[in-house]
């Protein structure tokens, strides 16, 4: 599996510039005026994992196979998002389908690109944000909860639970404290069924002018002050940058980054941020037609992560051959690693973990 993570923020803060430099494409408009981006735009990307190069010349593979992160570029939202002002009905309606919330924040200066607001001020943008999304989710809540209360009222257990959940939740966004912070404990997946937007993970990207791209600026020390304090993570990005990279050859990208001060790419700090915060980890598949990353939830069982190949491999799972990723470079691939004793057979109660080269034995 790969994820999905919507990109958000207010109108002309940069969220489709760096949708485009992202996906290397054109195909999200990026221009001086609000609600440019009216329909979600959609890109797939490959995830940069240099372990694959090292394990493809091992195993002599014809080609290399990356996972692949899925950006959509959603229209900017304004305030009175959650009463329909703007395209608020249309932002909410996508945003609710996404895994994780990747908030763009301007944190640049610039006389010629017209602020929504009138100024520039990340952390009261962010709020903007949040609070239309806290108002949309109280809207649904309230909803839900008159239409439960009649049957709970009445003796129906499955209300009377969803009942018990949705109360102290409700009281959360009242009080102006978003939902992934009033979730009941062990209640987390009964939360995520009713799609709420505050229950989603946040990564705040600080989009900064070129000359902060590699320290930062007063702006953006202040997102990650407020994501400190949140338990969010943040990463600072110049969209122009990666705009720019976006249209190199690989080649030349490594020199330009390092004349900046950076080491890596704007896109490699989004997605290592994003797959910290869904708690994400690839595996790999290793042969001689092809090298493969896989990506899974931390904490998946061998079952788990043999479906995200194919359901048969998960029905009929029988073991899977394991290898670390140091073990299977140190030794020279699968013989060295069988002969070195380091190659495992893992049944179904085995926890995948990072960098396992693995071999499925199933049977349908």
């Amino acid at each position: 599996m790969g994820f999905n993570c919507g990109i958000v923020g207010l109108p002309n803060v940069g969220k489709s510039t760096l949708f485009n430099a992202l996906t290397a494409t054109a195909s999200a408009q990026a221009a001086n005026y609000p609600f440019c981006t009216i329909e979600p735009n959609v890109g797939r990307v490959a995830v940069p994992d240099p372990r694959l190069g090292v394990l493809a010349k091992i195993g002599k593979s014809q080609k290399i196979i990356p996972t692949s992160l899925e950006f959509v570029d959603i229209a900017g939202l304004v305030r009175g998002a959650s009463k329909g002002e703007g395209l608020g009905n249309q932002f909410l309606a996508n945003i609710r389908e996404v895994d994780a919330i990747v908030h763009v924040l301007r944190c640049f200066e610039d006389g010629d690109i017209t602020h929504v607001e009138g100024n520039v001020d990340p952390v009261r943008d962010a709020e903007t944000v949040e609070t239309e999304l806290m108002l949309a989710d109280l809207d649904s809540l309230e909803k839900r909860a008159i239409s439960l209360g009649k049957k709970a009222r009445g003796g129906d257990k499955e209300a009377q639970a969803q009942m018990a959940l949705i109360e102290p939740l409700t009281a959360a966004l009242t009080a102006g404290i978003p939902a992934r912070k009033a979730i009941p404990k062990g209640e987390e997946e009964a939360a995520a069924r009713l799609q709420l937007m505050t229950t989603k993970p946040v990564l705040y990207v600080c989009n900064v002018e070129e000359a902060s791209a590699a320290t930062g600026n007063a702006h953006s020390a202040r997102v990650f002050e407020m994501a400190k304090k949140e338990g969010a993570r943040a990463v600072i990005v110049s969209a122009a940058i990666e705009a720019e990279i976006s249209q190199m050859a690989d080649a030349d990208r490594a020199e330009f980054l390092e004349s900046l001060g950076l080491s890596d790419s704007g896109l490699d700090r989004i997605i290592r941020a994003g797959y910290e915060l869904l708690g994400l980890v690839t595996y790999f598949t290793v042969g001689p037609k092809e090298t493969r990353a896989w990506t899974i939830t931390r904490g998946t069982k061998g079952p788990g992560a043999a479906g995200v190949i194919h359901g048969d491999f998960e029905r009929g799972f029988i073991a899977a051959e394991t290898t670390a990723y140091d073990d299977y470079v140190a030794l020279g691939g699968e013989q060295g690693a069988k002969e070195a004793g380091k190659m495992r057979v893992e049944g179904k109660e085995y926890v995948v973990k990072d960098g396992d080269v693995l071999l499925f034995r199933f049977n349908v």
